[in-house]
């Protein structure tokens, strides 16, 4: 890249931003109902926590709001399937979810909660604004209804097929299989999840935001943001070229923020409309407890950072158009936070709205997609307790493989990998050769610059591109491309190395040696301050290594933070190769769960018509010994089988052939019923039928006994 380009990329950057004086960046709320799994973390956490650390490098002015959403139908469903309460629910996995994001480096300035007392009143407060502007539409429709259950069913307790795709296992809200926001009555076949019962439609009224008059205004906003993702803005285009529709913003159910108007018994606020205002809550949260100035022990429970703590007013950070708004999220939340949410600001009028939804697609795991129910997943805590202190090779890899446009795959093989041969093999081995070598030749102190060639002007020069280079990826939410210009870095430092050669020049030149070291040195001062966005654990390391207090963003690409004579720590290996039976071990974790599922959901073939006992008598089972066996020519499936009935030989052909091998049966016993008519198959006379056991995925066994019994015993 040339330096004119750069120079430019410098300039935008600093005109984009002479206009902004601080950001409101969010990330999605986790529904309470489980922990986090790396689908969350590459599509919505990690990317969002890499541009917050980049911005506080930048010394920008900086909020990062997230929380536990505690309100909606997945944590009553996960509360019944548990045989407890929604609130034992949510304080179980807001525990487990907010200490997981802390020890993974997630730099909150507040983790919130949905059910707290700020957030039911900063909501209930938001809708009867709106309620009072006369902005819903009162409308009595029909919903659906357990009767046996004796309850409206909200949209998650309902499932059927969906209209669009065929998936029999969709939602009332939305079908997981294609992405398609659904109503409830749109389903084919539905289904009550509480009691498996068909619902029947019956009449309540609920509120409704009429998006549809707000369908000019949001159109205008939409396509004043053809920057944002293709992703993001074609889905939004769709939306709007369909045409909008009123939206129901209170639903039939016990458990949320009840809905503050008259005549709303038994209704809470849809999730939707109270769960983006937990942003606002939560920022509200925020700098109460900064006002307060005293310790109190919701900085606890809401994972408050002390070290970002700031007093002001939340609402410069919500209502002030010099305000940077960012939402990271995942592909399935688009249309709330680009249609509904901003509708809800639109109707309310303060608010700024978001600059920028940076939305991911999603990440597979070997091959399928990650599911939760079928605990087909590799889930944060886990990961955290198996991966003591590597939570650096996480983040790199769900970096390097983010599904930024397109869906991605995580592989245990593809970690291990990226690993060994990219973190070990390129960064921690040009931070682990410059530091041993300069411990080796000069005590482990900075050596002087001495004469610089057009060789290491090169490098110089190379290294100062970087930062703007790195800056421009961030700055336009595409990590993975600045990630691996980081590393570029690194690989610089790596082929400065072996190209000089100190280790052979140090016996005739120790002055330009000293050169080397120096600007290698360099090098790993920059990593330390370009990596940190990425991987703040071995940025910490790093700094330690080196001695230093750290820089910040202003100082990369320059040549002189660390100085003539400073000394280092002793070096320390950043990463540590990771061995196949590690990866192993989690891949045999995932097929497990693979297996179990089979078994929890295999389809049993149902029972056939009940037989007279007579009938059943006449069936004359014996125990039986395969004596000899071989494939029947021009058949994949059939062995012809020789048999010791014990009161005969006789010959059976099979259907096993693509089970089990002839000489592998040698002598297993079988159960055989003898006085079935014989018939001829593929021109071989078979005399009698083996039994066997079918699975759910249509393997055959043997159904024998478990003891070895004399050939001819009578199975009862």
């Amino acid at each position: 890249m040339g330096k004119t380009l750069i120079f430019d990329k410098i300039i935008k950057i600093v005109l984009d931003n002479s206009k902004i004086k601080r950001y409101t960046v969010t990330a999605a709320l986790p529904y309470t109902n489980g922990p986090v799994h790396i689908g969350h973390l590459a599509g919505v956490y990690l990317p969002a926590d890499t541009y917050v650390r980049y911005l506080r490098s930048n010394k920008r002015d900086v909020k990062f709001i997230c929380g536990s959403d505690e309100n909606g139908v997945p944590i009553t469903l996960k509360a019944k399937k548990e045989g407890v309460t929604p609130q034992e629910i949510v304080d179980k996995y807001h525990e487990i979810i907010g200490d997981s994001f802390k020890e993974f480096g997630v730099s909150f300035d507040i983790y919130h909660r949905t059910s707290s007392l700020m957030h039911h009143q900063t909501a209930s407060d938001f809708f009867e604004n709106l309620y009072e502007k006369g902005v819903f539409t009162e409308e009595v429709t029909e919903q659906y209804y357990d009767e046996k259950a004796q309850t409206f069913l909200a949209d998650r307790y309902i499932t059927g097929t969906c209209p669009k795709c065929g998936n029999e296992n969709a939602y009332g809200d939305q079908c997981e299989n294609c992405g398609s926001t659904l109503n409830a009555t749109d389903l084919i076949n539905p289904k009550s999840t509480l009691s498996g019962e068909k619902p029947v439609r019956k009449e309540t009224k609920n509120w409704f935001l009429p998006l549809d008059k707000y369908e000019d205004q949001l159109r205008t906003y939409i396509e004043g943001h053809k920057e944002w993702r293709p992703n993001v803005y074609g889905q939004c285009q769709s939306w709007l070229n369909a045409g909008l529709q009123p939206r129901a913003m209170t639903r039939d159910l016990d458990w949320g923020v009840r809905v503050p108007v008259k005549d709303a018994e038994g209704k809470v606020l849809y999730v939707w409309f109270d769960a983006p205002i937990g942003y606002i809550s939560a920022t509200k949260e925020l700098f109460e407890y900064a006002r307060l100035d005293v310790w109190n022990p919701k900085s606890e429970e809401y994972y408050i950072n002390k070290n970002t703590l700031t007093k002001g007013n939340w609402e410069d950070y919500w209502k002030d158009e010099n305000t940077k708004l960012v939402h990271f999220i995942g592909k399935d939340n688009i249309v709330f936070h680009c249609v509904i949410f901003p509708a809800m600001l639109m109707a309310h009028g303060d608010y700024t709205l978001a600059d920028n939804v940076p939305a991911n697609e999603f990440l597979n795991l070997e091959g399928q997609k990650i599911s939760t129910s079928k605990n087909w997943a590799v889930w944060l805590n886990e990961y955290l307790t198996e991966f003591k202190g590597q939570q650096d090779v996480l983040r790199y890899v769900l970096t390097a493989t983010a599904p930024e446009t397109k869906d991605n795959d995580f592989t245990w093989k593809d970690f291990q990998a990226r690993n060994n041969n990219e973190l070990v093999a390129i960064l921690g081995n040009f931070i682990n050769r410059v530091v041993v070598l300069t411990h080796k030749y000069f005590g482990g102190k900075v050596p002087m610059l001495m004469e610089v060639k057009p060789e290491d002007q090169q490098v110089i020069d190379e290294l100062a591109e970087y930062p703007a280079r790195i800056s421009a990826s961030i700055e336009n939410y595409r990590f993975r491309e600045a990630l691996m210009e980081v590393m570029n870095v690194a690989r610089l430092g790596n082929k400065y190395l072996a190209d000089m050669e100190p280790w052979k020049v140090i016996k005739t030149d120790e002055d330009r040696v000293r050169t080397i070291l120096n600007i290698s040195l360099q090098i790993a001062a920059n990593l330390e301050i370009l990596i940190e966005p990425f991987l703040p654990f071995t940025a910490d390391k790093l700094m330690k290594m080196l001695n230093y207090g750290g820089h910040q963003w202003e100082s990369a690409g320059k040549m002189d933070l660390l100085c003539r004579g400073h000394q280092l720590n002793e070096p320390q290996l950043l990463f540590e190769k990771i061995e196949d039976e590690t990866v192993q071990a989690q891949i045999d974790k995932l097929n497990q769960s693979k297996a179990a599922n089979v078994i929890n959901n295999a389809v049993l073939t149902p029972s056939k018509d009940n037989i007279q006992f007579e009938q059943f008598g006449a069936i004359d089972i014996r125990v039986a010994t395969i004596i000899a066996a071989e494939k029947v020519e021009k058949t994949k499936k059939l062995l012809k089988l020789t048999l010791d009935t014990g009161l005969d030989q006789r010959t059976v052909v099979s259907g096993i052939a693509e089970f089990y091998k002839p000489e592998e049966i040698i002598g297993q016993q079988v159960s055989l019923i003898v006085n079935l008519a014989p018939r001829e198959i593929k021109g071989i006379l078979s005399q009698g039928m083996i039994l066997m056991s079918e699975n759910s995925e249509g393997k055959l066994t043997f159904v024998a006994p478990v003891q070895n019994h004399g050939n001819g015993s009578v199975i009862r």
